[in-house]
């Protein structure tokens, strides 16, 4: 009888379901958030879809379940166990305090919380990575929230740390391809309005990027653009370094608007130590969240990567003799909506550490 006391306890501690907000569930990685929650951990939780007035009332899913986007308030964040801020950075830093006060665990996907005191930058996969080989500090009791690494800083640092694990990596250059959704639906309709126009003849329209980005490949936008370019290309090296502590070489960064509406694809060469061949470098990273494109297969895109969990890399050397190199060109694709959403699921995974495993009903 007592065993079965005791059983029965677990039962209902396992059995707990968490209440999760997500805040923005109207943008596009709120959205892509809601898909993926559905299949992971916290699949089994209540989940509140939160917005701003202008958004409340759409009818959306969140875990495959129909849903009313709720509007936001400061009381909406009672009873909650987590909740995950995907939309403007300014509803963020706005409402964040609320949500820490009804005792949530926090993850950020606006990028509003950096800087702020004892918030940590996080991405497990690197951190499982890396190991002990990094003294990363990890979220705790004391932590109010964590922000969710930017995808391609993500992208860079596993491949980099997979490589330093097991081939002396020297050196990591990136160029990295930014499409239009990482910036929302604004970006993506601007983009999506200049195409036409310009196979009509007609006057673009410049409000989100102040340059043509339709048919363009731009290293920078105009002085009055509202994507800032540069202010991401910022936060991927802070990111990268942040993530690496000092154990990964030093990032060369170069980003380049494109005119797709989703995906990144980035150009990355590395250099190790002593020359290796492509299957050396193929085995270094061969593990989870990669998924190896061999060199008789069509390449990663954008395309390619739309709606898959995992990174797409190829490999190949850059020169060398008996098959041998210490430089290689690694081709990368990924969903950066999906990684995002998958990055803060792994942060959101680490937090449950510090919460209740369940309540006595």
């Amino acid at each position: 009888m007592v065993s079965q006391a005791v059983g029965d306890f677990q039962g209902i501690i396992m059995d707990r379901e968490y209440r999760v907000g997500i805040v923005g569930a109207s943008s596009l990685v709120g959205k892509e958030l809601s898909d993926e929650l559905g299949t992971s951990p916290l699949a089994a939780s209540d989940f509140v879809l939160l917005d701003v007035e202008d958004v409340a009332g759409q009818v959306t899913a969140a875990a495959d379940e129909v849903s009313f986007i709720q509007r936001l308030e400061a009381s909406s964040f009672d009873k909650m166990d987590f909740v995950f801020f995907a939309g403007e950075a300014a509803v963020t830093g706005k409402h964040w305090q609320d949500a820490r006060r009804a005792g949530a665990s926090i993850i950020d996907l606006t990028y509003a919380l950096e800087g702020e005191k004892d918030v940590l930058v996080r991405a497990p996969w690197v951190a499982e990575v890396l190991g002990e080989k990094v003294p990363q500090k990890v979220p705790d009791l004391k932590t109010p929230a964590v922000v969710s690494a930017h995808p391609v800083a993500v992208m860079l640092a596993l491949i980099a740390g997979r490589l330093k694990a097991r081939l002396s990596l020297t050196t990591v250059a990136a160029t990295v391809m930014e499409p239009a959704s990482e910036y929302g639906r604004a970006a993506m309709d601007e983009l999506h309005q200049q195409t036409v126009n310009l196979l009509s003849f007609q006057t673009l329209p410049r409000e989100e990027y102040d340059a043509q980005v339709a048919f363009n490949l731009l290293p920078e936008l105009g002085a009055a653009a509202k994507v800032k370019l540069k202010a991401t290309e910022q936060r991927i090296r802070h990111h990268y370094a942040g993530l690496s502590a000092g154990q990964l070489p030093e990032l060369a960064l170069q980003m380049v608007q494109v005119p797709v509406f989703h995906g990144y694809v980035l150009s990355l060469l590395v250099e190790v130590g002593d020359p290796a061949t492509v299957n050396q470098v193929e085995a270094a990273l061969a593990g989870d969240h990669i998924d190896l494109v061999s060199g008789e297969s069509d390449p990663p895109s954008n395309l390619s990567a739309a709606g898959q969990e995992d990174i797409m890399v190829r490999v190949r050397k850059d020169a060398g003799e008996d098959g041998k190199s210490a430089r290689f060109w690694i081709w990368m694709a990924a969903d950066n909506l999906k990684l995002a959403a998958l990055n803060a699921i792994a942060c959101a995974n680490e937090l449950r550490r510090l919460r209740p495993l369940g309540k006595v009903q």
